[in-house]
């Protein structure tokens, strides 16, 4: 007989092995991981109990399940940076009084706060904050959680703390609670549901990134707030890190090498948002193009295409336009000889298009699955402040199919999507891809399309085929679709940063919006399934990342130019001219440096460049009918028979390795 079955006074807590040990009712976390380790203790942030995120020194008095949150694990992260957003206003209240605050969240990478300041906060400000949070984290100030009734809570943020904010929170958003939770820190008090550090001195670095501005509650016809956002950490060496990955990316933004590369450019000329593929931008997504199309068509794809522009009943048919209305360009009119009006709209989404296609004629229960694909370029009105070079564009193009199919298909077809997915992630290098099944929020049904029926049916098959592709998923309510749920494929790059990319969308909505239907075998009308696929999501994001997660450095298939002739001196540059030749006619994108440098910089040049060959050409070279080859970013690769050469390139190259 275990200790606490003894002792009503113990409790048996289980830890994240399995591990079962008994601790005196009202126990902290504190006091639960002292007893792990002092080194636990020190590193603990909170306390995740029975699955849910709680403070360290909340007393336990019934038996748990528990975990040390420590700043390792991404609910630490957002504990730490969350109570490090308190920790922040507090510094601006004490710098800057008369300042107000209205939401600030722990986030991806680090925090904001929104602040209503009669100071206009500038660069420099930011390093003062800096100081003053760091020396509020000295002070090692106990971080108190207090529940109050909200009433209560209301008179404290109208008399004690007047902040109008927090108050139109506990009036508006908070009405239906009868309960709420304060956390107080020295003389700075917060509205927030926690949990939050035990203590300031757990804050040993901050790095305060930028100045933004922001609406109260995102509505443009409140009151302008300035947004600061920032990072946090535990330990001044986890700060240099973070730094040197910040350098890092800026080494690899795209938006710079695209144009030290020359594969993309945007101008004002043409418009914000819609970019324009140079020649060997062009090159990169006519291979992943063909890459993509040539799978599908070993899958059974069709290709279509589909106008830019199209009527704007289509899109109210399909729910588009008044669902997504916000995020379109306004509508163009046209006025007939006649008197008559037709309203067409830049195209949102490929899907009513498709649509059409399919009910252009009756379809047999035998002709089912019909996958149609295409490269359909849309258009979306984004926000100028969100834009960001590919991969946040108001033109871009969707590697975007449609798959119709019979109820017992669609698992079989929706695990199809996923393999094909995953194929081209694991081809371009993404090793690091974790899965969200996006699902509906029932609380909110009014939001989406079709019956609560429809939407069980829908989420139960997407979980069927994830389970049976055996992949790793975590659900993430309220992130489907307003026609269906969707497995949504996150990538992390190089720099371990997330990026969503392909999706694979479930769609019993749509089929009755547009009456598609099949005659089954019992030569009644049924309704088919649609599910919309595309692996890429959109090519400029795509490909917007994948310069970011290469920095550059294409694999020889993808890179435009591939190789490059490197002649030593002018009496080799006949043969140089040959090799070149010979290796253009074998279809390796190859280019010649004869400019009268030496190779020297030739060769560095052609790093620069990130070109993933160079072929050197000297005397010995040309005497024997041989080639010496480079390899980018690793260096001499030996000498090789010309054809010898071109055999091993192009054996790399359609093996896309």
């Amino acid at each position: 007989m275990s200790d606490h079955q003894e002792n009503p006074a113990m409790i048996a807590i289980t830890l994240p092995d399995g591990t079962i040990r008994s601790f005196p009712s009202g126990s902290t976390g504190l006091e639960i991981a002292l007893s792990i380790g002092r080194k636990l203790a020190q590193d603990a942030i909170a306390l995740k109990f029975d699955g849910k995120a709680v403070d360290l020194g909340i007393p336990l008095t019934a038996d748990a399940k528990i975990e040390i949150l420590t700043f390792d694990s991404p609910e630490g992260k957002n504990v730490f940076w969350h109570s490090a957003s308190h920790i922040m206003a507090q510094a601006i209240e004490e710098l800057f009084p008369g300042s107000k605050f209205g939401a600030g969240p722990a986030i991806e990478q680090g925090f904001y706060y929104d602040i209503d300041s009669p100071h206009r906060f500038r660069e420099t400000d930011l390093r003062l904050i800096e100081e003053r949070m760091l020396e509020i984290g000295k002070r090692d100030i106990t971080i108190t959680r207090e529940e109050l009734p909200r009433e209560a809570a209301i008179e404290f943020f109208s008399t004690v703390r007047q902040d109008p904010y927090k108050v139109e929170i506990l009036e508006d958003t908070l009405k239906q609670v009868d309960t709420v939770s304060l956390y107080h820190q020295d003389k700075f008090t917060d509205l927030c549901s926690g949990p939050h550090l035990p203590s300031t001195s757990k804050l040993k670095a901050v790095l305060l990134t930028n100045i933004s501005s922001s609406f109260w509650r995102g509505d443009s016809s409140r009151e302008k707030m300035q947004r600061i956002y920032g990072i946090a950490f535990p330990s001044e060496k986890i700060l240099k890190e973070y730094a040197a990955r910040i350098e890092e990316a800026k080494r690899r933004d795209h938006r710079k090498l695209g144009a030290e590369l020359e594969l993309f450019m945007l101008t004002p000329e043409v418009g914000s948002g819609l970019p324009i593929w140079l020649p060997k931008g062009a090159i990169i997504r006519n291979e992943l193009e063909s890459f993509l199309k040539e799978e599908q068509r070993k899958r059974g794809y069709l290709p279509v295409y589909t106008p830019h522009i199209g009527n704007i009943e289509l899109y109210k048919r399909s729910g588009h336009y008044p669902y997504y209305s916000d995020s379109q360009f306004p509508p163009l009119t046209y006025h007939d000889e006649d008197g008559s009006q037709e309203q067409y709209l830049l195209k949102p989404m490929n899907c009513p298009h498709h649509h059409l296609i399919y009910s252009n004629r009756i379809r047999s229960y035998r002709d089912l699955p019909i996958r149609l694909t295409e490269f359909g370029t849309v258009y979306r009105h984004e926000q100028s402040g969100e834009l960001n070079g590919l991969v946040r564009a108001r033109g871009f193009t969707q590697d975007d199919s449609h798959i119709y199919c019979r109820p017992d298909q669609l698992v079989d077809e929706i695990c199809n999507a996923i393999d094909l997915t995953q194929y081209v992630f694991s081809t371009l290098g993404f090793s690091n891809v974790q899965t969200r099944l996006s699902m509906h929020d029932p609380a909110n049904q009014a939001k989406y399309g079709g019956t609560p029926e429809v939407w069980e049916q829908a989420e139960k098959d997407v979980k069927e085929a994830a389970d049976r592709m055996g992949i790793d998923y975590f659900i993430g309510i309220g992130e489907a679709s307003f026609y269906g749920p969707k497995i949504d494929f996150i990538v992390r790059d190089a720099l371990d940063r997330k990026w969503q990319l392909g999706t694979v969308q479930v769609d019993y909505v749509m089929p009755e919006r547009f009456d598609l239907t099949y005659v089954g075998s019992d030569g009644q009308k049924h309704r088919p399934v649609v599910i919309h696929r595309a692996p890429f999501g959109s090519m400029e994001r795509f490909i917007g990342v994948l310069i970011e997660h290469t920095a550059g450095n294409f694999p020889l298939w993808l890179a435009p130019v591939q190789a490059i002739v490197l002649p030593i001196a002018e009496d080799v540059h006949d043969y140089a001219r040959t090799v070149h030749q010979a290796m253009l006619a074998a279809g390796i994108r190859t280019e010649i440096d004869i400019r009268s440098e030496k190779v020297g910089k030739k060769i560095r040049d052609a790093e620069v460049g990130k070109i993933p060959c160079m072929i050197v050409i000297g005397q010995k070279e040309q005497e024997n009918g041989e080639v010496s080859l480079r390899r980018h970013r690793i260096g001499d690769a030996g000498r090789f028979s010309l054809n010898g050469m071109i055999e091993k390139l192009q054996k790399e190259i359609t093996g896309r390795t």
